[in-house]
């Protein structure tokens, strides 16, 4: 995701799902501050970020910044959007200098969640199976209630979560599918899954060899989650990108109020 001199950031998207929640935490501190203007020199500083890089980022002049700064002007959410997000991207070409130390205060590391939303409305295990062309495996439960999803990078998350960052992992609600890609047979994510306080609604594994383990369906069997293989070319975060919107599309249509003329 680069971005040319002068190119304004208008949101966090594109950025890793750690860093969204680092800007999240940011932004409110900004906006909750006493001395908004304070709080942006200070995140500014602890970036190592000049005015003039920011400004040039944010497509503005340097005379801007130093005036929000210095509390001449007072800013919006707007304004405190574009900058935090402006510093997220200095970070990401330092090669997330700063989010690796900050990610483990929103209960997360770098790389480890690849995306993350809730449905408008729940959706059934079969739909989920059906808009990633997968295979329901070891405990079926085709009815099962899906709430949201959780993309994760199946070895980032083993090797750098811990139980209780784990946790992280589901959400606003715990009836989702946790979607695991870079799985070779998806042994590691249902031992996991197995391992955790809190269970899934769906455990889906996106797989590299085509053979799903024969144990990660015994576990699947035994804590009573369905499991659902894909194969490796399907964009998984773009299906259920795509999945998320239809579902909203159809909660607006239904809450839409009957024209004059029905």
């Amino acid at each position: 995701m680069a971005r040319g001199a002068g190119e304004s950031l208008e949101g966090f998207e594109g950025f890793d799902y750690a860093a969204k929640m680092v800007a999240v935490r940011i932004a409110g501190d900004i906006v909750l501050s006493p001395n908004p203007g304070a709080a942006l020199r200070r995140w500014r500083e602890y970036f190592e970020v000049r005015q003039s890089e920011i400004a040039r980022i944010m497509g503005v002049f340097t005379s801007v910044i130093s005036d929000y700064e210095k509390g001449r002007r007072v800013p919006g959410a707007r304004f405190i959007k574009r900058f935090v997000a402006a510093l997220i991207e200095v970070d990401r070409r330092r090669d997330w200098k700063k989010i690796r130390h900050l990610a483990p205060l929103v209960g997360t590391v770098p790389g480890a969640i690849v995306d993350m939303a809730e449905f408008a409305k729940p959706v059934t295990a079969s739909i989920v199976s059906g808009a990633l062309e997968g295979v329901m495996l070891g405990y079926r439960d085709p009815e099962r209630l899906v709430y949201g999803y959780t993309v994760i990078d199946s070895i980032k998350a083993i090797l750098n979560l811990s139980g209780l960052q784990f946790t992280v992992l589901f959400g606003l609600n715990p009836q989702r599918a946790m979607v695991f890609t870079g799985s070779q047979y998806g042994r590691s994510p249902m031992v996991a899954v197995r391992t955790s306080p809190i269970k899934p609604a769906v455990v889906v594994v996106q797989i590299r060899g085509g053979k799903v383990d024969p144990l990660a369906e015994e576990l699947a069997k035994r804590d009573a989650i369905p499991l659902i293989a894909v194969d490796e070319s399907v964009d998984v975060v773009e299906r259920l990108r795509g999945l998320a919107r239809r579902v909203e599309d159809e909660v607006i249509r239904q809450s839409s109020p009957p024209s004059a003329l029905e």
